[in-house]
């Protein structure tokens, strides 16, 4: 328990220092370098057009990032009166105590000291539950933030094929990258900023594309109306249309959702809420 609380402290500290180094290569180092060339307009000058692009994700991934911290999943045991203490909350949940007393789909979380309902997982990168309150804006967080990687790893390739001089063309080119990087770097061939950006290029291939299977999972199980919680625990669900488990997700007001970064308003969960 102790490993996992120290992780979930740690976990967002990490996100939050590659988020800053990212953004920080990406504006000091990347874009400018596309300024050099003289045969682009300025108005439509891949160094704008790609600075805009990288704003955009950078923007949604980060505002989605907030939402997901902000928006902690409902506490239903101060609402159920269950009694102080996490034991009172875990035996009253799972029964053991109070035989058929456990709710369908909630889980006590003992990280976060709190009963979900819908729950999903607990995500260390955020050090928060994800429930019904949160999920679309943990879903679209993983969809721009591999976004925002992918859109990284293209730029730096970009910056140090111009910057060694080589090119990518060969698919075998971007394997090789780094063995050869780290002989010619102890060499003295290499630069330490050169070098540097060569070891995020891996890093940002690899958090993308985590991102990326995050989110597509996440998406199935919606697509189902499972959670991960229930998957684990074989937990049956009521068979639905897809459109209602992704209307209950995302809301009536999904396109705005995705293009800007905004609570979890207009769906069925918050309706029920409100009511």
């Amino acid at each position: 328990m102790l490993v996992l609380r120290l992780l979930n402290v740690v976990a967002p500290a990490y996100f939050l220092c590659i988020s800053l180094v990212t953004f920080v290569l990406q504006i000091f180092l990347f874009i400018p370098s596309m300024f050099r060339d003289p045969s682009t307009t300025p108005l439509f000058s891949p160094a704008l057009l790609h600075g805009a692009l990288f704003l955009f994700l950078s923007a949604n991934a980060l505002g989605n990032y907030v939402l997901v911290i902000q928006s902690s999943p409902e506490d239903l045991g101060k609402s159920l009166n269950l009694g102080e203490g996490t034991e009172v909350v875990a035996d009253w949940l799972d029964g053991s105590k109070f035989p058929g007393s456990a709710l369908p789909s909630t889980h006590f979380c003992r990280l976060c000291a709190r009963v979900t309902q819908r729950h999903d997982h607990h995500c260390f990168f955020t050090g928060n539950c994800i429930g019904s309150k949160n999920m679309r804006n943990f879903v679209m967080f993983c969809l721009y933030t591999s976004l925002a990687c992918l859109d990284s790893l293209v730029a730096g390739m970009a910056y140090i094929s111009a910057a060694l001089s080589m090119s990518f063309a060969n698919p075998l080119a971007f394997l090789t990258l780094l063995p050869h990087s780290i002989s010619q770097f102890f060499s003295g061939a290499l630069l330490s900023s050169e070098m540097f950006v060569i070891l995020m290029l891996y890093l940002w291939l690899g958090i993308g594309l985590a991102c990326a299977g995050f989110c597509c999972h996440q998406m199935l199980l919606i697509l189902r109306g499972q959670t991960r919680y229930q998957v684990r625990k074989g937990l049956v669900v009521r068979a639905r249309p897809w459109r209602e488990n992704l209307r209950e997700v995302f809301g009536k007001r999904w396109l705005l959702g995705l293009l800007i970064p905004v609570l979890n308003v207009g769906s069925d969960y918050c309706g029920q809420k409100e009511k």
